[in-house]
C-alpha cells in the first residue's frame, strides 16, 4: 500500500501552477521496535494526561496550548487562533529563488520528501517546472507549512519526480567556533600525511548503501528469535581495546600493512548474478537443516515460530488509480 501524503496543496513558478501531493522519502516503522509492558503482569502500559496539580484525568477537548513565561504562569493559545496567523504557504509551495545546490550547507537539511502531481491534471505544468529546474543545474527554494510550522524546501528533480529536501532556519544551526576553539593547531609531517593517504587509497570504493547492514537490527531480530525458540541468551565479552596510541607513526605503518593484508584478492570472471528477492518477500533468519524439498517440509511443520525479518521493500506499491 502506498504510504499516504503528508501535505497536499500547489506547487507554483510565477504564474505557472500545479496541484502535487508531499510523501516521505524515509521511514522508520521497518525497524524493530517495542512496547513498554508491565514486568509483574506482562501488560502493556497505558498512558494518561493528568492534571498536574489535582492528578484528574482531563479529556482531548479541554486540553489547549500554553505558552510558560513564568513558574506556573503560561499564555493560552486556542487552535482557531493558530490558524488566524496560519500563512498563505499552508496551501502552496511558491518557489522564491534558485541557488546552486553547492551553497547549501548540509548541516541545514533536515529531511527528504518525494513531490508528484497529485490527480491526473496538472502533469505538464508538473514538467515544465521539473525541467526548467533541471535545465538551470540549480536547487529551487521555497516554503511549505507542515505540522502548522513553515519549513523552508529545497526542489530538485529526480527521475520523474522532485525531491524536496527541509531545511533549517539559521537560528537553529548552532556555529561551530565554541566547539572548535580547543583544537590545537598541530603540525603535520608530510610522511605522515603520505601515509594516511595510502590508507584511504585502499579504503577507496563507491558509495553502495545496499552493502550497509544494519547490524544492531540485525542483532535486535535475533535476540527475539532466541527468545522466542526458548533459547538462552549470552553476554557478548567487553571489546578489547589496543589502549592509547604512543606513536602516531607507527600507528599508521601497522594500518596501512593490515589493510594491504585484507585488500580482496582480483575479482573473477563475472558468473551469473543471484536473483534478487522479489519485493515485500521475507526472509527466514535460521536456516532449515536438511535436504531436498521433503526434509525441507518436515523440518518447517517441527521447527517452532521464528521472528521474521521486517520487509524492506526497494519499491513502493503505485497508487491505485
Amino acid at each position: 500500500m502506498a504510504p499516504r501524503a503528508n501535505w497536499k496543496g500547489f506547487l507554483r513558478l510565477s504564474l505557472v501552477t500545479c496541484p502535487v501531493a508531499l510523501y516521505p522519502a524515509t521511514s522508520d516503522t521497518e525497524k524493530v521496535s517495542f512496547n513498554q509492558i508491565n514486568r509483574k503482569t506482562g501488560h502493556r502500559i497505558k498512558y494518561s494526561k493528568v492534571d498536574a496539580e489535582t492528578g484528574e484525568e482531563v479529556a482531548n477537548e479541554d486540553i489547549m496550548k500554553g505558552y510558560k513565561i513564568d513558574t506556573d504562569t503560561y499564555i493560552e493559545v486556542s487552535k482557531d487562533e493558530l490558524d488566524d496567523i496560519a500563512l498563505e504557504s499552508t496551501r502552496t509551495i511558491e518557489i522564491d529563488e534558485f541557488v546552486p545546490k553547492s551553497d547549501i550547507d548540509g548541516r541545514y537539511l533536515i529531511r527528504p520528501y518525494y513531490l508528484v502531481p497529485d490527480g491526473k491534471v496538472g502533469h505538464d505544468a508538473f514538467a515544465v517546472i521539473r525541467e526548467t529546474i533541471r535545465s538551470m543545474n540549480k536547487v529551487a527554494i521555497g516554503r511549505v507549512v507542515l505540522t502548522n510550522r513553515e519549513h523552508i524546501i529545497a526542489l530538485e528533480p529526480l527521475d520523474k519526480g522532485l525531491m524536496g529536501t527541509l531545511l533549517r532556519y539559521p537560528y537553529e544551526v548552532r556555529s561551530e567556533t565554541e566547539y572548535f576553539d580547543d583544537i590545537q593547531d598541530v603540525k603535520i609531517t608530510k610522511d605522515m600525511l603520505d601515509l594516511a593517504k595510502h590508507i584511504v587509497e585502499q579504503k577507496s570504493a563507491s558509495f553502495e548503501p545496499e552493502q550497509f547492514e544494519d547490524r544492531y537490527e540485525q542483532a535486535l531480530i535475533d535476540l527475539i528469535n532466541q527468545k522466542r525458540n526458548g533459547l538462552s541468551t549470552k553476554a557478548k565479552p567487553a571489546p578489547k581495546t589496543s589502549g592509547n596510541v604512543i606513536n602516531l607513526m607507527d600507528a599508521l605503518k601497522r594500518s596501512l600493512a593490515s589493510e594491504k593484508e585484507a585488500a580482496p584478492a582480483p575479482a573473477k570472471a563475472k558468473g551469473k548474478k543471484p536473483k534478487k528477492a522479489a519485493a515485500g518477500q521475507r526472509e527466514m533468519l535460521l536456516p532449515i537443516s536438511g535436504s531436498g524439498k521433503r526434509a525441507a517440509k518436515e523440518t518447517a511443520k517441527e521447527a517452532p515460530k521464528k521472528a521474521e525479518k521486517p520487509v524492506r521493500s526497494t519499491a513502493r506499491a503505485k497508487k491505485a488509480g
